[in-house]
């Protein structure tokens, strides 16, 4: 599994010609980190006296974060799964007629099979964002600036997973199934990104006081 290797040999694989991890599971790894920052923050909030009026509700952030986080974890190895279902049909026979017919059959099937994991990325990414919007407001305002930073790295997987969404769009002749996921994905970016540069902003202005 990718996601058992060091951090040093995850960055080799990525970085040399083998197919996975790619853009994909590199958008889910920085979403994970990007919330475990966020993990980090309600840890250092949390059996704080200057804190104690919020800290139920850190505790219940710090537990949909953990779930997050996991979820963005899993989707390293899952990225890397469905995108080894379109590989595998590239290497389909096309001579025949028959055979071209059955190999575009089998990659629609697979193209929006691939849209499902970048999907959950996003999807994922827009609520870990929330929850960090809401830790730049009663979180340590010591540890604010690592809500920036997950922040960012949130919003850096929410718009990895879009172009990831869209390369595999670009391939599927259904245009219901199109037009369907593409309205989905443009809600889920454009509300997600208006959070996150908001919530960094927020940060920044905070820490400068």
């Amino acid at each position: 599994m990718l996601i058992e290797k060091s951090c040093k040999d995850f960055v080799e694989v990525l970085s040399s010609k083998e197919p996975v991890p790619g853009g994909g599971g590199a958008a889910a790894l920085v979403g994970a980190i990007g919330m475990a920052l966020g993990n980090m923050v309600g840890n250092l909030t949390v059996g704080k006296k200057k804190y104690k009026d919020v800290e139920s509700e850190v505790y219940a952030i710090m537990e949909k974060a953990t779930k997050l986080q996991e979820a963005l974890l899993s989707m390293v190895d899952g990225d890397a799964e469905v995108f080894g279902e379109v590989a595998k049909v590239y290497s389909m026979p096309k001579e025949t007629h028959k055979e071209k017919e059955a190999r575009a059959e089998a990659m629609e099937k697979a193209l929006k099979q691939a849209c499902t994991v970048p999907m959950d990325i996003i999807r994922t990414a827009v609520e870990a964002i929330k929850l960090q919007a809401r830790l730049s407001e009663i979180g340590s305002i010591m540890a604010l600036s690592d809500v920036g930073v997950g922040v960012l790295c949130l919003k850096t997987a929410l718009l990895s997973g879009k172009l990831n969404v869209i390369i595999n769009l670009n391939g599927i002749k259904d245009e219901d199934f199109v037009l369907k996921i593409s309205k989905e994905m443009d809600a889920l970016v454009e509300e997600g990104v208006k959070i996150a540069d908001e919530t960094y902003d927020k940060v920044e202005q905070r820490i400068k006081k």
